[in-house]
């Protein structure tokens, strides 16, 4: 069953909920591929999540309507990734969508507290110390609660 991203944020994630970070990078299909296996596996509820925050201009101030903007274009992003893995072919678990305001990585840490298992992917951009797995990976596997499974494209 697939439940709509409106209204939805990381407080819906229930215990046993497999969490897959969502960005519409060929490593986070990768992520959400895998979850969507693991989740067929196990029985576990699939949460897909993906997360925004308004860009930083500096002398700007922040407009309400880019909320909603920012927003739309991120459930799309998120319901289209979604669309593309699993297709009509729907798991044997629930999938739940989650669109959240926030850092990527501190959303997804914040998931992990209720979740059994979180997925992401990594484009292994970042500093040399996040090198080989980027800087949202890296903060969640170094913060999340639970276990944490980074997958390469």
């Amino acid at each position: 069953m697939m439940a709509g991203f409106e209204g939805r944020d990381t407080a819906d994630v229930r215990a046993g909920d497999i969490v897959v970070g969502v960005d519409g990078s060929p490593s986070a299909t990768d992520a959400l591929r895998w979850a969507a296996d693991q989740a067929r596996l196990t029985g576990a509820r699939l949460h897909a999540v993906t997360a925004w925050q308004l860009p930083v201009y500096y002398g700007w101030a922040p407009l309400d309507t880019f909320d909603d903007d920012l927003a739309a274009a991120a459930g799309k992003v998120l319901s289209g990734a979604v669309r593309e893995v699993l297709g009509d072919n729907a798991i044997d678990s629930e999938v739940v969508e989650s669109v959240v305001a926030g850092h990527p990585a501190q959303v997804l840490i914040d998931a992990s507290a209720r979740a059994a298992l979180l997925v992401i992917g990594s484009r292994g951009h970042g500093a040399f110390a996040e090198a080989l797995l980027g800087s949202v990976s890296h903060q969640c596997v170094q913060h999340a609660a639970c276990p944490v499974v980074v997958v390469r494209h």
